[in-house]
């Protein structure tokens, strides 16, 4: 990745904490410790005059890998 697009990439980020701030705080209180094997994550999407979609998985050890890798790509953006 060239340093202009992970300036760019920076400058998303920045204004995706500035309009969710709620969003961010959640993602940081979830990530403050380690997730674990088995752990569920669900999300819910409800668009504007349409029933919610809601989805999970259970947390698989290949899982952990890659949030590892990105948590490690992440820390050299900043």
């Amino acid at each position: 990745m060239n340093a202009a697009s992970i300036l760019k990439l920076m400058s998303a980020k920045a204004q995706f904490e500035r309009n969710h701030p709620k969003f961010m705080a959640f993602v940081k209180a979830v990530m403050s410790r380690p997730m674990e094997e088995g752990t569920v994550m669900e999300v819910t999407v409800t668009r504007p005059g349409e029933e919610p979609l809601t989805a999970n998985i259970k947390v698989q050890q290949s899982d952990l890998e890659l949030l590892a890798e990105l948590k490690e790509i992440s820390g050299e953006m900043r």
